[in-house]
């Protein structure tokens, strides 16, 4: 039988709501392991143990009671540090936030409550959420569960690393650039980036902005893809300010393997060039999905220039993120595209360009993100899924170094850090929902993750393809010495 701490979050609510275990029980179950194993990790870098006893005992007299009992009811879990969470200090990883304690809960957070979860925690992050790496000078470094000289991912660094030591039953991130998928590729677990805005992220803010921000979104991450699609259903939905007029119905997966069209695109070398351990990987993928009766081709595409579509990803991600810069940055960056001549295009001056970009500029970039979002809605009328790396290695060794001065080795040959956005950005500059999956264990023992991107609001149809993987092997599976 699983244990208790590597069992899917849909598992452990059902063991609380039949009492099979208390909720309280099943909240020291948790602490316990976060005390004793948890500091070499460093995932878990805010408590609220004496809240969570609290709401763990409610929950358990409500079930004494014969109250309803929620989806949730009393499953411990842990939030991104990211999300306002009342009572805990929501800092990015920026040392001048540290005491920035809010009194508000994120939206997100509220619906997973209202279900009956239980949050008795934060995970680490980047500064400004901003790197493949979770460290800062707040809450330290969080290392890989599977290898603790490499990288967890970032920015939902600590979230995938917490969920693979198996120190919480479920957790919510955030990606903007990957950044629920490649933590979730790096440490073996499942995560979801939906659909721009199907998760209303209020709350996933330093203050009380209400402004979305563009490309960014929030979603779960998970033991089993069964979560993933829970977790959505809960979070998901209108915002009171566009209730009056909108419903969600989102389309399920119906219908067998053998009725599926499923392109494969696994490397786009020589821009991101996928390593030989990843490849292996996806094409191990693409023999399970022929053998179940799926149409696979590895040679449908969108009709659309990897390159182009980078560098349009590369400067809208720019611009958003720009906007969590303090003041006085922001105004280097204006000056240093401001002084730069016309026909300078180092790496430094376009990114400064990106993060300055007058309205009308960004105008024409929405325009051309558009124009890409219709050639992935005609590759859809014929194929239903797109299977992709997330990052073109695993795990990474820990690079703390100038981001300038950062590469990755991909089989022997040095691809620029930031390169590595390109996967992520297929989908997250066109909205597109993409979810993430375990695909089995590269040659050097680490876990590979692969997306499943499907057609805008067709977020249930790819949780519910990670789920008929995951039912054909590739799933969870726990790093060693987390028993």
């Amino acid at each position: 039988m699983t244990a208790l701490h590597f069992q899917s979050a849909t598992a452990i609510a059902r063991a609380i709501r039949d009492g099979d275990i208390t909720a309280r029980a099943a909240l020291e179950h948790f602490l316990d392991r976060v005390d004793r194993l948890n500091g070499p990790i460093n995932a878990v870098i805010v408590q609220d143990r004496e809240g969570a006893r609290a709401r763990a005992d409610a929950a358990d007299a409500a079930r004494v009671a014969g109250a309803a009992l929620g989806p949730l009811q009393g499953l411990p879990m842990t939030i991104k540090e990211s999300y306002q969470f009342a009572g805990t200090a929501t800092t990015y990883g920026i040392p001048q936030m540290k005491d920035n304690v809010t009194q508000d809960t994120a939206l997100a957070i509220q619906r997973l409550a209202a279900a009956g979860a239980n949050v008795f925690g934060k995970t680490n992050v980047p500064i400004r959420l901003a790197d493949f790496q979770s460290y800062n000078d707040i809450y330290g470094t969080t290392n890989n569960p599977w290898d603790h000289g490499r990288t967890p991912g970032g920015s939902s660094g600590g979230s995938a690393a917490a969920l693979a030591a198996g120190l919480t039953g479920l957790e919510m991130g955030s990606d903007i650039g990957g950044s629920i998928r490649n933590p979730a590729h790096f440490c073996g677990v499942f995560g979801h980036k939906g659909t721009w805005n199907l998760i209303p992220p209020r709350g996933h803010a330093l203050d009380d902005s209400v402004t979305p921000t563009d490309i960014s979104v929030v979603g779960p991450l998970a033991r089993s893809a069964f979560d993933l699609e829970l977790a959505l259903k809960l979070t998901a939905g209108p915002d009171l300010i566009e209730t009056p007029g909108l419903k969600l119905d989102l389309p399920a997966l119906e219908g067998p393997l053998s009725g599926l069209k499923i392109a494969i695109w696994a490397s786009a070398d020589p821009f991101c060039p996928t390593s030989a351990g990843v490849g292996a990987r996806i094409q191990a993928v693409a023999d399970a999905l022929g053998r179940a009766g799926a149409q696979v081709s590895d040679k449908a595409r969108p009709d659309i220039s990897p390159e182009h579509t980078h560098t349009v990803f590369s400067a809208l991600l720019s611009a958003a993120m720009a906007a969590r810069l303090p003041e006085d940055d922001f105004r280097r960056r204006i000056a240093k595209a401001d002084g730069a001549a016309a026909d300078d295009m180092s790496p430094a001056v376009v990114q400064a360009r990106w993060q300055t970009l007058r309205v009308r500029d960004w105008s024409t970039l929405n325009e051309q993100r558009n124009q890409l979002r219709w050639a992935w809605r005609r590759f859809f009328d014929d194929v239903d899924f797109l299977i992709t790396p997330v990052m073109p290695v695993t795990a990474f060794p820990h690079d703390h170094g100038p981001e300038g001065s950062r590469v990755i080795d991909v089989d022997g040959r040095t691809v620029p850090y930031f390169n590595q956005t390109f996967w992520a950005g297929l989908a997250g500059v066109v909205y597109l929902p993409a979810t993430v999956f375990p695909a089995g264990l590269a040659t050097d023992g680490l876990p590979v993750g692969l997306q499943i991107i499907g057609p805008a609001y067709g977020d249930l149809r790819t949780i519910q393809l990670a789920q008929r993987l995951e039912q054909l092997g590739f799933g969870f599976v726990a790093p060693k010495g987390f028993d």
